[in-house]
């Protein structure tokens, strides 16, 4: 982290820092601080003072990765925090500004050299032992080592017991999971709208727990029917943990099978079967929901609490109308929202009060008056999308896709910022773990001007569903709107080793490129665009191409 104009030892209170060699000391003797919290304090102490934005953060020491870069950052600062003795409510150090990044607090002064170390400690990891002077500590060393000892003993066949008693107490929380497409084992596969719709709302339910990160439907439905090491699925979407299960109906009956592993080691954790009519499938689901939260020892605030409690029952034929609804609604093409529309308009029908079904009924409306797919005028569109969410909204305000279709709407047809980004985030709040409020509400923050919020947006979603080649496209497009035009190629590169023949990721490419004058490069990669999509006038870069805010909402 050493720069050419930077000294290389520092200090701050009692702490002193070896940039070169990677060393924090308190008292001259060593604190124990990984690698990558000691780059992020080291980027601080660069700047005492002054604002180190999140994104500055991420474009130095993460560039190539592509999930779950709050949960790295944020993990990073907890540790420093925990190293300085530092609080985020009252800190001495590191002070987090909220939604822009960290500042550091104390005056930083260069020094020549660092205090000595006590050769006793060069690994202490204990902020408590580091207190203590040198000398003082390698008394105590030899007084109390055979205590020591002792209790070291004691403490391992207690940890021993514990394990075998309680083996997954012992086990680190797991934060990260994804569900897999629950099996269809009826043996029909027109029934798989019946198991990907479970798997949704397993998704669903789980993607509300803010503490934890749950990968998105787009990205786990690409494993259905795959077979492939459990370690590798997660070694993919960057989890640690997976559920699979089954799914089987049988007339008004349903019974759903899941199990929790955790990978790795491939340690089966949890597994139950649940079973009951077809009228009390959500309440099944909450159900396993609720079960999973509690083996992963999830931290549930009230709101989440509620959520996962919540008794619901429906009218089987609208459940199953609607389920048939987000099968084709999760198509992304023309016929598919057709489709949607006419099997959600179906569930609400049968059952007046099913809040979900008019939130799956905005969301086809809102995408129908696009330009991609023009299967209403924006005109119509908009009336319909904002009908079905404030009708949905009215029957259930907990919808957080209810509150994302209306944003969106509201974006596209109405240009209504200010009311729009209330709902984005109410949907946000709602629903941390649901990558299409994030997708959407960073085209709002790219089109109204809050640049570097957008591709923290952006990469939100692309955490939550890493294998979404829109999401991954919208990026590129976000970075060479702020003019990152390397950084936006990179990313069109990756996303064309995902899926060489995606369209969008060829056009973005080929933005980029004319924005770096590479002009041959560009028109080859417009033309294969358009190849691609074929011969698709909205990737004619002659014609008159989308604004931002209609290029964002293009790609849903």
């Amino acid at each position: 982290m050493q720069t050419n104009d930077q000294p290389r030892f520092l200090r701050f209170g009692i702490f002193e820092v070896d940039l070169h060699a990677g060393r924090l000391t308190k008292h001259g003797l060593r604190l124990k601080l990984q690698e990558q919290p000691f780059q992020v304090l080291a980027m601080l102490l660069e700047k005492p003072g002054e604002l180190v934005n999140r994104e500055e953060l991420r474009s130095r020491l993460w560039p190539r990765t592509i999930v779950d870069f709050d949960h790295g950052l944020n993990k990073a600062i907890n540790k420093i925090r925990d190293a300085l003795g530092d609080s985020a409510e009252s800190p001495r150090f590191v002070e987090t500004v909220a939604r822009r990044g960290y500042r550091f607090l104390a005056d930083v002064e260069a020094i020549n050299a660092p205090s000595p170390q006590s050769e006793a400690t060069a690994d202490v990891g204990d902020t408590d032992r580091a207190s203590a002077p040198g000398g003082v500590w390698k008394k105590l060393r030899r007084s109390r080592a055979w205590r020591l000892v002792g209790i070291g003993q004691a403490l391992l066949f207690a940890a021993a017991v514990l394990w075998i008693v309680y083996p997954w107490n012992a086990s680190s929380k797991i934060r990260s999971l994804a569900v897999l497409p629950l099996e269809n084992l009826s043996g029909d596969s027109s029934q798989d709208y019946f198991a990907e719709g479970m798997t949704d709302e397993l998704i669903t339910d789980l993607g509300q727990i803010s503490t934890l990160r749950v990968i998105s439907r787009s990205s786990v439905m690409t494993y259905k029917n795959v077979r492939k090491p459990l370690a590798e699925i997660a070694r993919e979407l960057d989890v640690q943990a997976v559920v699979e299960g089954s799914v089987l109906r049988s007339g008004e009956r349903v019974r759903i099978t899941a199990q929790l592993i955790e990978v790795p080691p491939d340690r089966h954790i949890w597994a139950h079967s649940y079973e009951g009519d077809l009228r009390d499938t959500l309440t099944l689901q909450n159900t396993v929901a609720r079960t999973i939260a509690e083996q992963i020892q999830a931290v549930l605030n009230k709101q989440e609490k509620a959520a996962l409690e919540k008794s619901r029952v429906v009218k089987p034929e609208a459940y199953e109308a609607y389920l048939k609804g987000r099968y084709f609604w999760n198509k992304r093409t023309g016929d598919g929202l057709k489709k949607a529309i006419e099997y959600f308009t179906v569930a609400t029908e049968e059952d007046p009060n099913y809040a979900e079904a008019y939130a799956g009924l905005a969301d086809s409306y809102a995408l129908s008056g696009d330009w991609e797919y023009g299967i209403l005028s924006p005109q119509d569109a908009s009336l319909e999308a904002k009908a079905a969410a404030t009708k949905a909204l009215a029957l259930d305000d907990s919808l957080g896709e209810a509150h994302t279709s209306r944003a969106f709407a509201l974006d596209l047809y109405d240009w209504d910022w200010s009311t729009a980004e209330t709902e984005y985030q109410r949907a946000i709040a709602l629903n941390p773990g649901y990558a299409t409020a994030h997708h959407w509400y960073a085209w709002h923050l790219l089109v109204i001007g809050r640049t570097d919020e957008g591709i923290l947006e952006s990469r939100k979603a692309e955490s939550l569903d890493p294998l979404s080649l829109i999401i991954r496209a919208d990026l590129a497009d976000a970075l060479c709107i702020a003019r990152r035009y390397d950084e936006s190629v990179q990313q069109s590169q990756r996303t064309l080793e995902m899926d060489p023949n995606f369209a969008m990721a060829h056009y973005e490419l080929g933005q980029a490129f004319v924005q770096k004058q590479m002009y041959n490069e560009a028109i080859a990669e417009f033309q294969r665009a358009i190849e691609l999509s074929g011969n698709n006038a909205a990737f004619d870069p002659t014609s008159l191409m989308p604004t931002p805010s209609r290029g964002g909402a293009a790609t849903r």
